[in-house]
């Protein structure tokens, strides 16, 4: 059975214009009125790097199930400018219904409802997105007081009159949808699900600032940059209710200092960026390593080099951060593949960084941040993390060679001790040191052994599918749900999935589900292969099959389907 059959238990609208055109006005109140109505909902888009114009899409998957990844099959496309057909191409074929004003369009190929004329009947031609909206929610079948509800949240500040005109253009494409009934006859068939309505609808953006709160966070530090400013940014939104310090620094090079700083006089911050602003942030992420401070740094990863593509998508700087910073000293890398692993993620790293004092990074990417469906409500426990701030006394020293390697932190004020840290090599007390081997060797080796304790205690892998695997498929980050839904059309006994929320350092178990496999397929949206190379490097355990995609999207489930058969 072909895998455009198989999906046939989800319905995917997608959306297509220009910047500035109110796609994101019509996602928004779309996908937040489906979860109201009972239906499994997810979004996710593509934009380009521009303010105005070039073509944005947004692609709306409604489901009889949970459904949290990206397709290729298109059931519906409504294209508000020319061009957006022809983007999309490759994912039109001749099940696709196309709505659209076929004037403004230049083409024939469209089921023709003039936007633009019925807006201008109600004044102006900027209600054109609410008739589209109108028509939507009609062949999705959205209760019509739900979408009216919705509207009047999302233009609460403005006149009354913009909110009737907008109820106003929404019923008008209501009203063609019924009167064009025979297009669209059993073209949506899903059924809705009570429990849904009491769930959450979230990004993985959301994800990642709620995780932060509930792990204590109480500062955030950032120099804008897509995508990593969207953690950032809802920070700074919740920052009155939740009493957190929000400052944009003037460069990423002081942000990262800043939030040493801060979590040297007790407080939790993030700092959230991308892979170009990282790269600057590399001398400060040594400096936590020498003066063995927590850090929690979240980085949405984006196509490189340089520049690259910035509002696209790719896994391309694990080895980045992985060797991030001058010299040796422990870290911990950790990576969300879903909305409750990148709540539960974030919220550990605060914990993490605080216990061993080192830096700890969340990988997420464009893909990941920008994405959202709903989910069951999260379990949230030990709210505000547990800090490791001791009191000192008269005898204290801030690097004492311990048999851990952690060495007890305070911070200045906390007791009658001198809290002292310096960049230079330094004696347990934290003062400078020019004594090679009875001091310099000493100290790098206490550094060190706290890699020895994280390893002890590394997140374990989720393995899906059968424990008697033949082929296992590696994967990490945003690819888990596309992987995870692949797998359940592919159909076969002898696949498994290993998916790793921490990527460094690996548990130590994880040579064995290497060594059970006959067939071992690393997935990644990278050129290279960053995880099966570091993978490599830690077990010895060479991954020569790869399935790699580096062209600024996410991968699709049916083309992970067709790639995965391929290598079997």
């Amino acid at each position: 059975m072909a895998i455009q059959n198989q999906l046939n238990n989800s319905y995917t609208l997608v959306l297509g214009g220009a910047a500035g055109q109110g796609i994101q006005f019509i996602e928004t109140i779309l996908v937040t009125s489906l979860k109201q109505c009972g239906y499994h909902v997810f979004a996710t888009k593509e934009y380009m790097s521009r303010i105005r114009g070039g073509i944005n899409t947004t692609e709306i998957r409604i489901g009889n199930s949970r459904v949290q990844a990206h397709v290729e099959k298109i059931d519906l496309l409504l294209p508000l400018k020319q061009g957006v057909i022809e983007h999309l191409d490759k994912r039109v074929d001749e099940n696709t219904i196309i709505v659209g004003d076929r004037a403004a369009l230049g083409t024939n190929g469209v089921h023709d409802i003039p936007f633009t004329e019925i807006s201008a009947q109600l004044g102006n031609k900027i209600f054109s997105n609410a008739v589209a909206l109108g028509v939507i929610s009609e062949i999705l079948q959205i209760d019509e007081s739900i979408i009216h509800k919705e509207i009047g949240k999302k233009l609460s500040g403005k006149s009354e009159d913009i909110i009737t005109k907008n109820i106003e253009a929404i019923k008008s494409g209501r009203q063609w949808v019924k009167e064009k009934a025979e297009i669209f006859q059993n073209s949506f068939t899903l059924s809705r699900h009570e429990e849904v309505k009491d769930e959450l609808v979230m990004s993985g953006a959301d994800a990642i600032t709620l995780g932060s709160l509930a792990g204590g966070c109480n500062a955030a530090f950032a120099y804008p940059m897509t995508p990593g400013s969207s953690v950032f940014l809802n920070l700074a939104k919740l920052s009155s209710d939740h009493d957190i310090l929000v400052e944009q620094v003037e460069d990423e090079i002081g942000v990262v200092n800043m939030a040493l700083g801060a979590w040297y006089a007790g407080a939790r911050p993030i700092i959230s960026t991308s892979g170009g602003g990282f790269a600057l942030m590399t001398e400060g992420i040594s400096l936590a390593g020498m003066i063995e401070s927590p850090l929690v740094v979240h980085l949405a990863q984006r196509p490189g080099p340089a520049t690259g593509l910035p509002t696209r998508t790719e896994q391309g700087d694990l080895n980045l951060v992985r060797y991030a910073g001058h010299g040796d000293f422990p870290r911990i890398i950790l990576s969300p593949g879903t909305l409750e692993q990148g709540f539960s993620l974030a919220q550990k790293a605060f914990d993490m960084a605080d216990t061993y004092q080192v830096p700890v990074f969340i990988l997420t990417d464009q893909f990941y941040v920008d994405t959202y469906y709903n989910t069951p409500k999260f379990l949230c426990e030990n709210v505000g993390g547990n800090s490791q701030i001791i009191q000192t006394d008269d005898e204290y020293k801030r690097y004492a060679l311990t048999e851990s390697g952690i060495s007890p932190r305070s911070i200045p004020g906390a007791g009658s001790g001198r809290v002292c840290v310096d960049s230079d090599e330094h004696d347990e007390t934290g003062h400078i040191t020019e004594d090679l081997d009875g001091v310099r060797v000493p100290m790098a080796d206490k550094r060190m052994r706290k890699h020895e304790i994280i390893s002890k205690n590394v997140l374990e892998p989720e393995l899906i599918g059968p424990k008697n695997y033949k082929t296992l498929l590696i994967g990490w980050g945003s690819t888990y749900t596309a992987i995870k839904e692949a797998l359940e059309y592919i159909v076969d006994d002898n696949i498994a999935f290993l998916f790793c929320p921490q990527v460094y350092p690996l548990p130590s178990s994880f040579a064995n589900f290497l060594n059970a496999a006959e067939q071992i397929i690393a997935i990644e949206n990278n050129q290279i292969g960053h995880f099966a190379d570091l993978i490599q490097g830690e077990t010895g355990i060479q991954i020569k099959t790869r399935i790699l995609k580096y062209n600024g999207m996410p991968f699709s489930v049916e083309e992970l389907v067709e790639r995965i058969r391929r290598e079997l």
